[in-house]
Order: structure tokens, then C-alpha cells, then sequence
């Protein structure tokens, strides 16, 4: 049964909260949370309106306090609201450019007869819109991401000039739906010596990411109630693609070897599609055993599904080579059926605006997935494809690749001395072999007072970025936890970050 009750304001003069019972509705905490966003994006909570005292919404809701502390939390660390607790809570009257931008577009969209945009949406377009706007939060430490300070810019710039100052006379005209065949091969020939893939050139598709490869696949390979494996918890980004497919999304947990290929066989054995981060799981940083990886490909073969291998963050290792990629297990069992399609991104690597990435494909897939890439897209950008083939070709690629582990292994290690000295008794963390970011459990003690988007709340009010670890898990029950993303941090400046983070768990 859904209650409901008025923010009373003088303008506007009643604002809607309701809270539904059951699964099918979320989180409750998520449910005030949307509904408080909508209103602040839309005007009708205008900036600078008070918003009752957590205790008051909570009673009149019929609620914890925990639920509206934890909607709060979320709304002051994305910048909706403004104020503390015992001070009052306010519509933020400054809110960032993208909100405001956002704002704008609900204001004008369609006539209000019309209940607004989202009513003209269809089922799967608004499932979209509401994992498709995701608002950054502060810039610094700990947010998550690579050091683009690094990149050898002068480097880059000089290639880039040389391939358009005078481009080849086939550049400037509509290329291969695959991409530029240089860049291809390149591609090839690093990941046969790095990840021991089993590929040529023609088997490279370029895209421009993550997202958009597994959106051709998807489009490709799946039909509408097609069901999908997803890792739970896991990359948000992800699903995106698949519920535009029209996928039936089967979220399947992840524990100390990787995605669990029982749960998975028990929840939906006949699924299409498996969609796994085998090296380095993202948010966990679980590296899948061989026992697991075989299992896995065991049920591909014999439900006749495919396998998305996301490998996004590979190349950062720090002890011993890079693991082989499930691709070249595969390969080398003998068996060629080819179901595993392997996706790879530069974003990490690079910077993220590069927006390249590519996929490797089963020799079967080749050609329709060129066909559906040319329906679909005609042919990926050409503006920096040959400039990238070049930098790779040179050896800057690998060289930059080389730099940057050795500084990212020193950063993670100034965050657990750091993190050693500050953070005892609030949160635990321990090293990773891969990756650029350690994921920080709440202790129980800390996970008593607070729950930990209360705490990445909290962090935020102190310029800290982190992220929630329960914020990426759809039905799984994760113990409380904190992203700290060490990569681009200064060394020098990991220390203060951390005591500054220490002191706002404190308050």
C-alpha cells in the first residue's frame, strides 16, 4: 500500500512523496531519492526551499529515518540539495551546468497535457533515461579513473598533424564499417603478444567503447526477452545497451572466483548471452579462477550462447604478465565454436574523450556484424584511427602503458600506508594486484553509525570523491564499502586526501 504526504511551501504549494511497497518498486531510500530529483529538474521544489526534517518525512512516510537520511545523503553528494544535518536541508541554489542543462530539458519538453517528456517514452526508452544520466561528483581524489596528465600529449600531437596535414587521399572519404584497417592491425598484433588472443586483423572491429560494442552485439545476437547474465554488482554502463536490445536482464552474483556459472544455470540455463569482466571485475576487482572460466565456457558450448569478455582495464598488472584472456582459452581447448567475443576500450589507458575501443570476433561473426555495423553506423569516425595505429606502431602506446603501471603500483601503495596510518577502525582495505582502484569495507563499527552512501555523503561534503560500493549492485547483498580510485592522485597528495576523508567519517 503506498502512503503519501505534501512538502508545504508557498511556492510550490504541494509537492508529492510516495512510497510503494514491494520488490518491483526498489529500494525505498531510491524511490525518495527519484522523486525529489524529478521535482528539483522539473521547478516544482524551486532553490532555496527547506525540506522537512528527516525524522518529520520519515514519520509521515511511514518509514525508517535511515531510508530519508540515506535519500538525503545521496541527493547533497550529487548536489540537488545543500545544508547539514541539524542546520537545515535546502534545494541547492547553484546546481552544476549538467542539472541546470537538464532542467532546461524537462522545462521544455512537450506540452504539459501530455504529462511532460517521460510520457512520451516508451517502457524501454525510460528504463534507459534512468540509468543514462549519471552526474559526476567532485574531481580529485579518489575519483575513479586514469591520469590523463601523463598522456604524452606533444607526442600525440605531432602524429595527429602529420596524418592530416596531408592525409592519405582514401582518409577523407567513408571507410570500412570495421574501422581503419592500420588501426586493426595494429590492435591484432598487440593483443596476440600481450593478452595471448588468438586473432587477426579482420576479427578487430572498431567502436567507440565499452557501451557502444556491446550495443552491436546486442543488436546483433539478441532478441527481445533474450535473457542476459549480468555481474551483480558491476559496471552500471553496461545495461544500457542490453535493455535497448530489449534484453531481460539476470543479474547473477559474484563472489571470490568471479561470476557464480551455478547461479547462473539455475536462474536462467538458457540465457543468450553472458556479459563478464573475467580479469578484473569491476567494482569487486575479483580475477575469475581457471575452474570457473572453463565452467563457464563449458556453458556457453552446450547452451549454444556467447560470451562478452569487457577487458577493461588489462594492461595495469602489477605482479607478473598480464592473465590470458578467456578469448585465448578458448582458443587454445580446440574447440571452434567461437562464443566468446572479446571487447577492449582505450579509455583507461589513454584518456576517456578518446572514445575508441574495439571488439574481437569469431571468424562466423565477422561478416554480419560488419552488415549490421554498416546499417546501423555506415563507419567509426577516422580522425584519430590513424593516429592511434601510429602511436601504437611506434612503440608509444607500450612505452606509455610501461610508465604508468610503475606509477599507479606506487600510488596504490602510498593509499594502504596512508590508509594504515588514518583509516584504522573505519574502513579496510587491502591491495590489488590489478586495476586502478581498491575497494575500502566499512568496518563494523563505522557500518553501525553509517551506511556507505551515507559515508561517500559525507565524503563529498569534504571534497573527497568516492563511490558507494552498494550503489553498483542491483539485487546483491554487498557488505557497505568505498571506491577509492588512487590512479589519478599525486602521490604527494594522497595523504591529505586520506586524513581529509578520515575526518569526515569522524563528524
Amino acid at each position: 500500500m503506498a502512503s503519501s504526504r505534501y512538502l508545504r511551501r508557498a511556492a510550490p504549494p504541494f509537492v508529492p512523496l510516495t512510497l510503494v511497497a514491494g520488490a518491483k518498486a526498489g529500494a525505498k531510500h531510491r524511490q525518495l531519492y527519484n522523486q525529489i530529483r524529478g521535482h528539483v529538474l522539473s521547478g516544482r521544489l524551486a532553490g532555496g526551499v527547506r525540506l522537512p526534517a528527516t525524522r518529520s518525512l520519515a514519520r509521515d512516510l511511514g518509514c525508517s529515518r535511515n531510508t530519508v537520511l540515506s535519500a538525503y545523503d545521496l541527493l547533497l553528494a550529487e548536489g540537488y540539495l545543500a545544508g547539514s544535518r541539524g542546520s537545515g536541508t535546502y534545494v541547492s541554489r547553484l546546481l552544476p551546468d549538467p542539472f541546470m542543462a537538464l532542467a532546461a530539458g524537462v522545462e521544455a519538453a512537450g506540452p504539459k497535457s501530455h504529462g511532460g517528456g517521460s510520457a512520451t517514452l516508451s517502457a524501454r526508452g525510460r528504463a534507459l533515461a534512468k540509468i543514462g544520466f549519471r552526474p559526476r561528483g567532485p574531481v580529485g581524489a579518489f575519483m575513479l579513473g586514469p591520469d590523463v596528465s601523463q598522456v604524452p600529449f606533444d607526442v600525440w600531437g605531432r602524429i595527429l598533424g602529420a596524418a592530416w596535414r596531408r592525409p592519405v587521399p582514401a582518409l577523407p572519404h567513408s571507410g570500412d564499417p570495421a574501422g581503419y584497417r592500420p588501426l586493426r592491425e595494429a590492435i591484432a598484433e598487440y593483443l596476440r603478444a600481450t593478452r595471448a588472443l588468438s586473432c587477426d586483423w579482420r576479427q578487430v572491429m572498431i567502436t567507440s567503447g565499452a557501451q557502444q560494442a556491446l550495443d552491436l552485439v546486442a543488436r546483433a545476437l539478441l532478441d527481445p526477452g533474450d535473457a542476459v547474465w549480468c555481474e551483480d554488482p558491476g559496471y552500471a554502463g553496461l545495461r544500457g545497451p542490453l535493455i535497448a536490445a530489449g534484453a531481460r536482464l539476470v543479474q547473477i552474483p559474484v563472489d571470490d572466483q568471479g561470476l557464480s556459472v551455478a547461479e547462473g544455470r539455475d536462474r536462467a540455463p538458457k540465457a543468450r548471452l553472458a556479459v563478464v569482466a573475467p580479469s578484473h571485475q569491476f567494482p569487486l576487482g575479483v580475477v575469475m579462477s581457471l575452474g570457473r572460466r572453463l565452467e563457464l565456457l563449458n556453458w556457453a558450448r552446450s547452451a549454444g550462447a556467447w560470451i562478452l569478455e569487457d577487458d577493461y582495464d588489462s594492461e595495469y598488472r602489477y605482479a607478473g604478465r598480464p592473465l590470458a584472456a578467456l578469448q585465448g582459452l578458448e582458443a587454445d581447448s580446440g574447440d571452434g565454436a567461437g562464443r566468446v567475443i572479446y571487447a577492449g576500450t582505450f579509455s583507461k589507458v589513454m584518456f576517456p574523450s578518446l572514445r575508441l575501443g574495439y571488439l574481437v570476433v569469431p571468424k562466423d561473426l565477422i561478416e554480419p556484424l560488419t552488415q549490421v555495423r554498416a546499417a546501423l553506423d555506415d563507419h567509426p569516425s577516422a580522425v584519430v584511427q590513424p593516429v592511434l595505429a601510429a602511436f601504437i606502431a611506434e612503440g608509444h602506446f607500450s612505452a606509455h602503458v610501461r610508465r604508468m603501471r610503475r606509477h599507479y603500483a606506487a600510488r596504490q601503495e602510498a593509499l594502504l600506508e596512508a590508509a594504515r596510518r588514518w583509516l584504522d577502525g573505519k574502513l579496510l582495505l587491502s591491495p590489488d594486484e590489478a586495476g586502478l582502484h581498491l575497494v575500502a569495507r566499512l568496518t563494523p563499527a563505522l557500518g553501525r553509525r553509517m551506511s556507505d552512501t551515507q559515508a561517500a555523503a559525507r565524503a563529498a561534503g569534504a571534497g573527497v570523491a568516492v563511490s558507494a560500493l552498494s550503489g553498483y549492485a542491483v539485487e546483491a547483498q554487498c557488505d557497505p564499502g568505498l571506491l577509492l580510485g588512487y590512479a589519478a592522485v599525486q602521490e604527494d597528495a594522497i595523504e591529505d586526501s586520506v586524513i581529509r576523508l578520515a575526518k569526515a567519517l569522524d563528524g
